[in-house]
Protein backbone atom coordinates (compact mmCIF):
# COMPACT_ATOMS: atom_id res chain seq x y z
CA UNK A 1 0.00 0.00 0.00
CA UNK A 2 2.54 2.64 1.00
CA UNK A 3 4.94 1.55 -2.67
CA UNK A 4 1.02 2.29 -4.01
CA UNK A 5 1.46 5.40 -2.18
CA UNK A 6 4.94 6.53 -3.39
CA UNK A 7 3.81 5.78 -6.93
CA UNK A 8 0.80 8.16 -7.03
CA UNK A 9 2.82 10.98 -5.70
CA UNK A 10 5.69 10.26 -8.41
CA UNK A 11 2.74 10.39 -11.19
CA UNK A 12 1.46 13.16 -9.96
CA UNK A 13 4.45 15.32 -9.57
CA UNK A 14 5.18 13.87 -12.73
CA UNK A 15 2.30 15.41 -14.38
CA UNK A 16 2.80 18.78 -12.90
CA UNK A 17 5.64 18.64 -13.90
CA UNK A 18 5.30 18.20 -17.45
CA UNK A 19 2.10 20.93 -17.27
CA UNK A 20 4.61 23.47 -16.30
CA UNK A 21 7.07 22.38 -19.04
CA UNK A 22 4.60 22.95 -21.85
CA UNK A 23 5.86 23.96 -25.67
CA UNK A 24 3.92 27.33 -24.77
CA UNK A 25 5.74 28.33 -21.68
CA UNK A 26 8.50 27.48 -23.03
CA UNK A 27 8.74 29.78 -26.03
CA UNK A 28 7.22 32.82 -23.88
CA UNK A 29 9.79 31.96 -21.40
CA UNK A 30 12.75 32.42 -24.15
CA UNK A 31 10.69 35.60 -26.04
CA UNK A 32 10.25 37.55 -22.53
CA UNK A 33 13.92 36.29 -22.02
CA UNK A 34 14.64 37.97 -25.10
CA UNK A 35 13.80 41.60 -24.32
CA UNK A 36 16.71 41.65 -21.39
CA UNK A 37 18.95 40.43 -24.22
CA UNK A 38 18.27 43.20 -26.19
CA UNK A 39 18.30 45.85 -23.54
CA UNK A 40 21.30 44.41 -22.45
CA UNK A 41 23.06 44.73 -26.10
CA UNK A 42 22.18 48.28 -26.68
CA UNK A 43 24.28 49.40 -23.65
CA UNK A 44 27.21 48.48 -25.86
CA UNK A 45 25.57 48.39 -29.78
CA UNK A 46 29.11 48.44 -30.50
CA UNK A 47 29.70 44.77 -29.82
CA UNK A 48 29.27 41.60 -31.16
CA UNK A 49 26.58 39.88 -29.55
CA UNK A 50 27.69 35.78 -29.81
CA UNK A 51 25.08 32.68 -29.28
CA UNK A 52 26.70 30.12 -26.97
CA UNK A 53 25.62 26.75 -28.48
CA UNK A 54 22.88 25.05 -27.54
CA UNK A 55 20.71 27.34 -25.29
CA UNK A 56 21.87 30.72 -25.53
CA UNK A 57 21.02 30.05 -29.23
CA UNK A 58 17.21 30.59 -28.38
CA UNK A 59 17.35 33.98 -26.72
CA UNK A 60 17.43 36.52 -29.64
CA UNK A 61 16.77 36.77 -33.20
CA UNK A 62 20.01 37.66 -34.59
CA UNK A 63 23.85 36.77 -33.46
CA UNK A 64 26.69 37.90 -35.08
CA UNK A 65 28.40 34.35 -34.50
CA UNK A 66 28.28 31.61 -31.89
CA UNK A 67 30.41 29.91 -29.85
CA UNK A 68 30.31 26.71 -27.28
CA UNK A 69 31.78 26.48 -24.00
CA UNK A 70 31.12 24.02 -21.96
CA UNK A 71 29.43 24.13 -18.26
CA UNK A 72 30.88 20.70 -17.81
CA UNK A 73 34.60 21.80 -18.20
CA UNK A 74 33.43 24.35 -15.34
CA UNK A 75 31.92 21.81 -12.60
CA UNK A 76 33.51 21.34 -9.59
CA UNK A 77 36.86 18.96 -9.43
CA UNK A 78 36.54 18.39 -13.27
CA UNK A 79 37.38 21.69 -14.50
CA UNK A 80 39.16 21.57 -18.08
CA UNK A 81 40.83 23.69 -20.82
CA UNK A 82 39.42 21.75 -23.51
CA UNK A 83 41.87 22.07 -26.72
CA UNK A 84 38.84 20.77 -28.87
CA UNK A 85 36.93 23.72 -28.00
CA UNK A 86 39.23 26.82 -28.47
CA UNK A 87 36.82 29.33 -29.54
CA UNK A 88 40.05 31.84 -30.31
CA UNK A 89 37.50 33.05 -33.21
CA UNK A 90 35.86 34.97 -29.79
CA UNK A 91 38.91 36.12 -28.66
CA UNK A 92 39.57 37.31 -32.25
CA UNK A 93 36.16 38.85 -32.97
CA UNK A 94 36.89 40.99 -29.71
CA UNK A 95 39.82 42.30 -30.36
CA UNK A 96 38.83 43.82 -33.41
CA UNK A 97 35.48 45.33 -32.33
CA UNK A 98 36.69 45.71 -28.69
CA UNK A 99 35.03 43.38 -26.48
CA UNK A 100 31.72 40.86 -27.45
CA UNK A 101 28.79 39.63 -25.70
CA UNK A 102 27.92 36.14 -24.68
CA UNK A 103 24.79 35.12 -24.07
CA UNK A 104 23.46 31.64 -22.37
CA UNK A 105 20.84 30.46 -19.96
CA UNK A 106 20.54 27.83 -16.64
CA UNK A 107 17.60 26.10 -15.56
CA UNK A 108 19.13 25.72 -12.46
CA UNK A 109 18.09 28.30 -10.27
CA UNK A 110 21.36 29.81 -10.43
CA UNK A 111 22.34 33.39 -11.86
CA UNK A 112 24.78 32.10 -14.13
CA UNK A 113 25.59 28.75 -15.87
CA UNK A 114 28.93 27.03 -15.01
CA UNK A 115 30.09 28.05 -18.84
CA UNK A 116 29.73 31.53 -17.67
CA UNK A 117 31.06 31.19 -14.20
CA UNK A 118 34.25 29.34 -14.73
CA UNK A 119 34.63 27.31 -18.11
CA UNK A 120 34.73 31.23 -19.78
CA UNK A 121 37.45 32.28 -17.00
CA UNK A 122 39.35 29.94 -17.16
CA UNK A 123 39.47 30.15 -21.36
CA UNK A 124 40.21 33.96 -20.70
CA UNK A 125 42.88 33.51 -18.46
CA UNK A 126 44.65 31.08 -19.88
CA UNK A 127 44.44 32.49 -23.18
CA UNK A 128 46.18 35.62 -21.47
CA UNK A 129 48.98 33.75 -20.44
CA UNK A 130 50.03 32.13 -23.42
CA UNK A 131 49.80 35.79 -25.30
CA UNK A 132 52.10 37.09 -22.55
CA UNK A 133 54.43 34.21 -23.06
CA UNK A 134 54.33 34.64 -26.43
CA UNK A 135 55.17 38.35 -25.65
CA UNK A 136 57.40 37.53 -23.70
CA UNK A 137 59.45 35.60 -26.00
CA UNK A 138 59.11 38.35 -29.10
CA UNK A 139 61.24 40.53 -26.67
CA UNK A 140 63.64 37.84 -25.06
CA UNK A 141 66.53 39.26 -27.39
CA UNK A 142 70.06 40.43 -26.60
CA UNK A 143 69.12 44.41 -26.03
CA UNK A 144 72.89 45.12 -27.01
CA UNK A 145 72.38 43.29 -30.53
CA UNK A 146 69.65 45.31 -30.67
CA UNK A 147 71.11 48.51 -30.27
CA UNK A 148 73.49 48.31 -32.77
CA UNK A 149 70.61 47.60 -35.43
CA UNK A 150 68.03 50.10 -34.40
CA UNK A 151 67.35 53.59 -33.84
CA UNK A 152 66.30 55.45 -30.72
CA UNK A 153 62.93 55.37 -31.74
CA UNK A 154 62.79 51.96 -32.56
CA UNK A 155 64.12 51.53 -29.11
CA UNK A 156 61.75 53.08 -27.56
CA UNK A 157 59.09 51.29 -28.86
CA UNK A 158 61.15 47.81 -28.29
CA UNK A 159 60.88 49.04 -24.03
CA UNK A 160 57.18 49.99 -24.38
CA UNK A 161 56.24 46.64 -26.29
CA UNK A 162 58.26 45.01 -23.69
CA UNK A 163 55.94 46.77 -21.18
CA UNK A 164 52.88 45.70 -22.68
CA UNK A 165 54.40 41.72 -22.21
CA UNK A 166 55.11 42.77 -18.55
CA UNK A 167 52.00 44.46 -17.55
CA UNK A 168 49.57 42.21 -19.40
CA UNK A 169 46.69 41.38 -16.76
CA UNK A 170 46.72 37.00 -16.62
CA UNK A 171 45.17 36.46 -13.06
CA UNK A 172 41.88 34.56 -12.63
CA UNK A 173 38.81 36.47 -12.69
CA UNK A 174 36.06 34.56 -11.31
CA UNK A 175 32.56 35.88 -10.21
CA UNK A 176 32.01 36.51 -5.92
CA UNK A 177 30.36 33.71 -5.31
CA UNK A 178 33.06 30.84 -6.50
CA UNK A 179 34.81 30.16 -2.77
CA UNK A 180 38.27 30.42 -2.10
CA UNK A 181 39.22 26.67 -1.84
CA UNK A 182 37.73 26.15 -5.66
CA UNK A 183 40.29 29.62 -6.82
CA UNK A 184 43.24 27.72 -5.62
CA UNK A 185 42.53 24.59 -7.18
CA UNK A 186 42.02 26.36 -10.79
CA UNK A 187 44.35 28.28 -10.15
CA UNK A 188 46.85 25.12 -9.48
CA UNK A 189 46.00 24.02 -13.26
CA UNK A 190 46.49 27.00 -15.00
CA UNK A 191 49.98 26.60 -15.73
CA UNK A 192 49.33 22.85 -17.24
CA UNK A 193 46.58 24.55 -19.54
CA UNK A 194 48.75 26.75 -20.87
CA UNK A 195 51.36 24.76 -21.59
CA UNK A 196 48.86 22.12 -23.21
CA UNK A 197 47.69 25.50 -25.34
CA UNK A 198 51.47 26.53 -25.95
CA UNK A 199 51.83 22.81 -27.76
CA UNK A 200 48.24 22.55 -29.59
CA UNK A 201 49.91 24.64 -32.32
CA UNK A 202 46.96 27.61 -31.84
CA UNK A 203 48.09 30.37 -33.94
CA UNK A 204 48.67 32.64 -30.45
CA UNK A 205 50.69 35.02 -32.78
CA UNK A 206 47.44 36.19 -34.64
CA UNK A 207 45.84 36.54 -31.57
CA UNK A 208 48.37 38.33 -29.79
CA UNK A 209 48.73 41.08 -32.77
CA UNK A 210 44.45 41.18 -32.89
CA UNK A 211 44.35 41.90 -28.86
CA UNK A 212 45.70 45.25 -27.56
CA UNK A 213 44.45 44.52 -24.14
CA UNK A 214 43.87 41.45 -21.98
CA UNK A 215 40.83 39.08 -21.84
CA UNK A 216 38.54 40.09 -19.11
CA UNK A 217 34.89 38.75 -18.27
CA UNK A 218 31.64 40.54 -16.84
CA UNK A 219 28.75 39.12 -15.50
CA UNK A 220 25.35 40.34 -16.43
CA UNK A 221 22.15 39.21 -15.23
CA UNK A 222 18.23 40.40 -15.22
CA UNK A 223 19.67 40.85 -11.30
CA UNK A 224 22.37 43.11 -12.17
CA UNK A 225 22.09 46.62 -11.14
CA UNK A 226 23.06 49.13 -14.03
CA UNK A 227 22.44 52.76 -13.52
CA UNK A 228 21.69 53.85 -17.09
CA UNK A 229 23.62 57.26 -17.08
CA UNK A 230 26.46 55.61 -15.56
CA UNK A 231 26.96 53.14 -18.48
CA UNK A 232 31.02 52.81 -19.05
CA UNK A 233 32.22 53.46 -22.85
CA UNK A 234 33.96 49.68 -23.18
CA UNK A 235 37.01 51.56 -24.58
CA UNK A 236 37.65 53.26 -21.29
CA UNK A 237 38.71 49.83 -19.65
CA UNK A 238 41.97 48.68 -19.33
CA UNK A 239 41.20 45.03 -20.91
CA UNK A 240 38.91 43.54 -23.82
CA UNK A 241 35.88 42.81 -22.13
CA UNK A 242 33.66 39.35 -22.54
CA UNK A 243 30.08 40.25 -21.25
CA UNK A 244 28.41 37.37 -20.29
CA UNK A 245 24.82 37.83 -20.07
CA UNK A 246 22.45 35.36 -18.55
CA UNK A 247 19.19 35.79 -20.05
CA UNK A 248 16.62 33.82 -17.46
CA UNK A 249 15.69 34.92 -14.47
CA UNK A 250 17.74 33.20 -11.53
CA UNK A 251 14.66 32.40 -8.92
CA UNK A 252 14.07 28.71 -8.30
CA UNK A 253 9.92 29.68 -7.31
CA UNK A 254 7.37 28.64 -10.12
CA UNK A 255 6.58 31.84 -11.91
CA UNK A 256 2.77 32.10 -12.83
CA UNK A 257 2.59 34.90 -15.29
CA UNK A 258 -0.77 36.62 -16.73
CA UNK A 259 -1.42 38.84 -19.71
CA UNK A 260 -4.51 40.06 -20.71
CA UNK A 261 -5.02 37.22 -22.63
CA UNK A 262 -3.24 34.35 -21.02
CA UNK A 263 -1.47 33.13 -17.93
CA UNK A 264 1.51 30.98 -18.23
CA UNK A 265 3.99 29.78 -16.10
CA UNK A 266 8.09 30.95 -16.78
CA UNK A 267 10.10 28.79 -17.05
CA UNK A 268 14.02 29.58 -16.73
CA UNK A 269 16.47 28.52 -19.01
CA UNK A 270 13.68 27.21 -21.05
CA UNK A 271 15.92 27.12 -24.33
CA UNK A 272 18.25 23.95 -22.85
CA UNK A 273 17.53 20.32 -24.05
CA UNK A 274 16.03 21.26 -27.17
CA UNK A 275 15.36 17.67 -27.83
CA UNK A 276 12.87 16.76 -24.97
CA UNK A 277 10.56 20.33 -25.86
CA UNK A 278 10.70 21.91 -29.10
CA UNK A 279 9.13 19.45 -31.17
CA UNK A 280 11.37 20.11 -34.67
CA UNK A 281 11.23 23.64 -33.95
CA UNK A 282 14.54 25.59 -34.43
CA UNK A 283 15.75 28.87 -32.76
CA UNK A 284 15.84 29.99 -36.59
CA UNK A 285 12.38 29.05 -37.46
CA UNK A 286 10.92 30.17 -33.98
CA UNK A 287 12.19 33.66 -34.54
CA UNK A 288 10.80 33.48 -38.08
CA UNK A 289 7.47 33.44 -36.79
CA UNK A 290 7.86 34.00 -32.86
CA UNK A 291 4.81 36.67 -32.90
CA UNK A 292 2.49 34.45 -34.79
CA UNK A 293 3.32 31.36 -32.21
CA UNK A 294 3.20 33.81 -29.13
CA UNK A 295 0.04 35.28 -29.78
CA UNK A 296 -1.78 31.43 -30.44
CA UNK A 297 -1.54 31.13 -26.75
CA UNK A 298 -1.41 27.67 -24.54
CA UNK A 299 -4.07 25.91 -26.47
CA UNK A 300 -3.27 26.70 -29.95
CA UNK A 301 1.06 26.48 -29.43
CA UNK A 302 1.21 23.31 -30.46
CA UNK A 303 -0.69 23.06 -33.60
CA UNK A 304 0.89 26.23 -34.68
CA UNK A 305 4.94 25.03 -34.42
CA UNK A 306 3.48 21.70 -35.79
CA UNK A 307 2.09 23.77 -38.88
CA UNK A 308 4.95 25.81 -39.20
CA UNK A 309 7.53 22.78 -38.87
CA UNK A 310 6.17 20.58 -41.30
CA UNK A 311 5.77 23.67 -43.62
CA UNK A 312 9.30 23.97 -43.32
CA UNK A 313 10.05 20.56 -44.01
CA UNK A 314 8.02 20.31 -47.44
CA UNK A 315 9.52 23.37 -48.18
CA UNK A 316 13.18 21.62 -48.02
CA UNK A 317 11.77 18.01 -49.45
CA UNK A 318 10.15 19.77 -52.69
CA UNK A 319 14.30 21.27 -52.84
CA UNK A 320 15.61 18.04 -52.78
CA UNK A 321 17.38 18.52 -50.02
CA UNK A 322 17.24 17.05 -46.35
CA UNK A 323 14.20 16.61 -44.79
CA UNK A 324 13.12 13.62 -42.41
CA UNK A 325 8.97 13.67 -41.39
CA UNK A 326 9.67 15.17 -37.17
CA UNK A 327 8.26 12.32 -34.75
CA UNK A 328 6.80 13.31 -31.34
CA UNK A 329 6.37 10.96 -28.59
CA UNK A 330 3.12 11.78 -27.22
CA UNK A 331 2.83 13.51 -23.51
CA UNK A 332 1.37 10.79 -21.28
CA UNK A 333 -1.44 12.75 -19.12
CA UNK A 334 -4.10 11.23 -16.75
CA UNK A 335 -6.47 12.86 -19.08
CA UNK A 336 -6.32 14.16 -22.17
CA UNK A 337 -9.62 15.91 -22.04
CA UNK A 338 -8.71 17.45 -18.78
CA UNK A 339 -5.73 18.79 -19.76
CA UNK A 340 -5.79 20.29 -23.78
CA UNK A 341 -2.55 22.12 -23.11
CA UNK A 342 -0.68 18.37 -23.57
CA UNK A 343 -2.67 17.06 -26.67
CA UNK A 344 -0.73 16.54 -29.06
CA UNK A 345 -0.73 18.18 -32.67
CA UNK A 346 -0.87 15.44 -35.45
CA UNK A 347 1.85 15.74 -37.84
CA UNK A 348 1.23 14.26 -40.65
CA UNK A 349 -1.59 16.63 -42.24
CA UNK A 350 -2.08 17.42 -46.24
CA UNK A 351 -0.40 20.49 -46.71
CA UNK A 352 0.02 19.80 -50.53
CA UNK A 353 -2.81 23.42 -50.85
CA UNK A 354 -0.77 25.10 -48.15
CA UNK A 355 1.25 28.20 -49.26
CA UNK A 356 4.65 27.84 -48.36
CA UNK A 357 6.90 30.81 -46.92
CA UNK A 358 10.20 30.73 -48.38
CA UNK A 359 11.18 32.53 -45.33
CA UNK A 360 10.51 29.93 -42.93
CA UNK A 361 13.67 27.88 -43.99
CA UNK A 362 16.70 28.17 -42.32
CA UNK A 363 19.24 30.88 -43.78
CA UNK A 364 21.78 28.57 -46.33
CA UNK A 365 24.85 27.21 -44.37
CA UNK A 366 28.22 28.45 -45.95
CA UNK A 367 30.91 25.39 -45.87
CA UNK A 368 34.23 26.05 -44.71
CA UNK A 369 37.17 25.55 -46.34
CA UNK A 370 40.12 24.30 -44.54
CA UNK A 371 42.57 26.85 -45.77
CA UNK A 372 44.30 25.48 -49.57
CA UNK A 373 43.99 21.95 -48.88
CA UNK A 374 40.67 21.65 -51.06
CA UNK A 375 38.79 20.21 -48.02
CA UNK A 376 35.58 21.50 -46.80
CA UNK A 377 33.51 20.87 -44.26
CA UNK A 378 29.74 21.61 -44.13
CA UNK A 379 25.97 20.68 -43.87
CA UNK A 380 24.21 17.91 -45.94
CA UNK A 381 21.72 20.37 -46.53
CA UNK A 382 23.94 23.51 -47.87
CA UNK A 383 25.38 20.27 -49.80
CA UNK A 384 22.88 20.13 -52.32
CA UNK A 385 23.27 23.73 -53.57
CA UNK A 386 26.82 23.59 -53.39
CA UNK A 387 28.49 24.58 -56.75
CA UNK A 388 32.21 25.27 -56.35
CA UNK A 389 33.27 21.81 -55.08
CA UNK A 390 34.22 18.51 -57.14
CA UNK A 391 33.40 15.68 -55.15
CA UNK A 392 31.25 15.44 -51.86
CA UNK A 393 31.77 12.72 -49.38
CA UNK A 394 28.44 12.81 -47.37
CA UNK A 395 28.75 11.16 -43.91
CA UNK A 396 24.53 11.93 -43.08
CA UNK A 397 22.38 8.56 -42.70
CA UNK A 398 20.25 9.87 -45.42
CA UNK A 399 20.84 10.46 -49.18
CA UNK A 400 21.16 13.69 -51.09
CA UNK A 401 20.71 14.78 -54.34
CA UNK A 402 23.67 16.54 -55.91
CA UNK A 403 24.26 18.32 -59.41
CA UNK A 404 28.27 16.46 -59.93
CA UNK A 405 29.00 15.60 -63.41
CA UNK A 406 30.46 12.28 -62.35
CA UNK A 407 28.75 9.63 -60.63
CA UNK A 408 31.63 8.41 -58.86
CA UNK A 409 32.55 12.21 -57.42
CA UNK A 410 29.91 10.88 -54.81
CA UNK A 411 30.51 8.85 -52.01
CA UNK A 412 27.60 8.12 -49.03
CA UNK A 413 28.64 6.81 -45.86
CA UNK A 414 26.17 6.39 -43.01
CA UNK A 415 27.69 7.50 -39.80
CA UNK A 416 25.66 7.86 -36.57
CA UNK A 417 27.68 9.45 -33.17
CA UNK A 418 29.00 7.80 -30.57
CA UNK A 419 25.93 8.08 -28.73
CA UNK A 420 24.40 5.63 -30.92
CA UNK A 421 27.12 3.39 -32.09
CA UNK A 422 30.44 3.66 -30.81
CA UNK A 423 32.40 2.04 -34.03
CA UNK A 424 30.27 3.95 -36.48
CA UNK A 425 32.65 6.25 -37.23
CA UNK A 426 35.49 3.56 -37.20
CA UNK A 427 34.32 1.43 -39.11
CA UNK A 428 33.88 4.00 -42.01
CA UNK A 429 36.70 5.78 -42.00
CA UNK A 430 39.11 3.19 -44.35
CA UNK A 431 36.36 4.26 -46.81
CA UNK A 432 36.42 7.69 -46.23
CA UNK A 433 39.95 8.21 -46.27
CA UNK A 434 40.30 5.75 -49.78
CA UNK A 435 38.02 8.09 -51.10
CA UNK A 436 39.45 11.69 -50.30
CA UNK A 437 43.11 9.99 -51.53
CA UNK A 438 41.87 8.98 -54.90
CA UNK A 439 40.21 12.81 -55.50
CA UNK A 440 42.74 14.96 -53.84
CA UNK A 441 45.34 13.42 -55.32
CA UNK A 442 43.51 14.43 -58.86
CA UNK A 443 43.90 18.02 -57.70
CA UNK A 444 39.90 18.18 -56.70
CA UNK A 445 38.06 19.47 -54.12
CA UNK A 446 36.15 17.83 -51.77
CA UNK A 447 33.02 18.85 -49.57
CA UNK A 448 32.52 16.24 -46.32
CA UNK A 449 29.35 17.03 -44.92
CA UNK A 450 26.76 15.91 -42.17
CA UNK A 451 23.76 16.65 -40.82
CA UNK A 452 24.58 19.35 -38.80
CA UNK A 453 28.36 19.77 -40.02
CA UNK A 454 29.90 20.13 -36.42
CA UNK A 455 30.61 16.71 -35.40
CA UNK A 456 30.51 13.71 -37.48
CA UNK A 457 31.89 15.40 -40.95
CA UNK A 458 34.91 17.54 -38.89
CA UNK A 459 36.43 13.84 -37.20
CA UNK A 460 36.46 12.70 -41.00
CA UNK A 461 38.07 15.49 -42.13
CA UNK A 462 40.44 15.42 -39.10
CA UNK A 463 41.21 11.90 -39.82
CA UNK A 464 41.68 12.75 -43.57
CA UNK A 465 43.88 15.76 -42.82
CA UNK A 466 46.03 13.68 -39.97
CA UNK A 467 46.29 10.48 -42.59
CA UNK A 468 47.47 12.38 -46.14
CA UNK A 469 48.69 15.68 -45.59
CA UNK A 470 52.11 16.09 -43.90
CA UNK A 471 52.70 18.86 -40.53
CA UNK A 472 53.18 21.28 -43.00
CA UNK A 473 49.15 21.10 -44.46
CA UNK A 474 50.36 19.29 -47.93
CA UNK A 475 48.81 16.75 -49.32
CA UNK A 476 51.85 13.60 -49.77
CA UNK A 477 49.19 10.79 -49.93
CA UNK A 478 50.19 9.67 -46.52
CA UNK A 479 54.10 9.26 -47.12
CA UNK A 480 54.47 11.18 -43.82
CA UNK A 481 51.48 9.34 -42.19
CA UNK A 482 53.41 5.95 -42.78
CA UNK A 483 56.76 7.76 -41.28
CA UNK A 484 55.49 9.08 -38.15
CA UNK A 485 53.70 7.29 -35.07
CA UNK A 486 50.18 9.58 -34.74
CA UNK A 487 49.75 11.08 -30.85
CA UNK A 488 47.30 12.37 -29.24
CA UNK A 489 48.97 15.52 -29.25
CA UNK A 490 49.68 15.63 -33.02
CA UNK A 491 45.80 14.74 -33.53
CA UNK A 492 44.48 17.66 -31.19
CA UNK A 493 47.00 20.23 -33.17
CA UNK A 494 45.33 18.91 -36.41
CA UNK A 495 42.41 19.21 -34.62
CA UNK A 496 43.18 23.30 -33.60
CA UNK A 497 43.88 24.14 -37.22
CA UNK A 498 40.74 22.71 -38.27
CA UNK A 499 38.73 24.90 -35.59
CA UNK A 500 40.57 27.65 -36.96
CA UNK A 501 38.74 27.76 -40.22
CA UNK A 502 35.40 25.77 -39.10
CA UNK A 503 34.83 27.60 -36.21
CA UNK A 504 31.26 26.04 -35.15
CA UNK A 505 33.12 22.33 -35.05
CA UNK A 506 32.23 20.61 -32.22
CA UNK A 507 33.63 16.79 -32.23
CA UNK A 508 32.28 15.03 -29.33
CA UNK A 509 34.85 12.71 -27.19
CA UNK A 510 33.40 9.45 -28.12
CA UNK A 511 33.64 10.41 -31.76
CA UNK A 512 37.26 12.02 -31.41
CA UNK A 513 38.26 8.31 -29.42
CA UNK A 514 37.40 6.39 -32.69
CA UNK A 515 39.53 8.66 -34.74
CA UNK A 516 42.72 8.18 -33.04
CA UNK A 517 41.73 4.39 -32.93
CA UNK A 518 41.51 4.49 -36.56
CA UNK A 519 44.69 6.83 -37.14
CA UNK A 520 47.16 4.52 -34.48
CA UNK A 521 46.07 1.36 -36.39
CA UNK A 522 45.57 2.02 -39.40
CA UNK A 523 48.10 2.94 -42.61
CA UNK A 524 47.61 3.31 -46.20
CA UNK A 525 49.45 3.17 -49.19
CA UNK A 526 51.17 6.24 -50.31
CA UNK A 527 52.37 4.75 -53.85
Amino acid sequence: MEDETKLSIYRAARTIKRRHNSLYNALRSIFEDSIFVGEISQLWPDLPLLANLRCGLWYFPKFHSTCYFKSTDGHNNNWSFNTSRLNLHVAQLAGQKGGCFIVDSTRKGKRFPDSMSKTIPIWTCVLNRSIRNHLSKMHDVDQSMLKERVTSTSMEHFDNERNVSVNWDCSLHLPLWISQTERASIEDRLEEWTKQLDESGADVASLASCLKKPLRPLWISQKTVIWLNEVPDHDSWDFTPIILVSASSSTGIIQNRTTSEFSWNYIPGAGDDEESWARGLSPNLFWNHAYDIINSGPELCNQEVADIVEKDRVYHAQRGQHAPQVIVKPTKVASSSDHPLHEESPLSSDFSNIEINPKSHDEECAISWLGSTNLAVGTSQSAADISNVDCILNCDQESISVRLSDTEAYLHLPMVISKLDRFSLLNNLPSAVNFAKSNLSKGKRILVCCHNGEDVSVCVCLAILTSLFNDRGVFDGGKSFNNTRITKLEMRRRLVLICKFATNARPSRGNLRQVFGFLSGGRFDSE
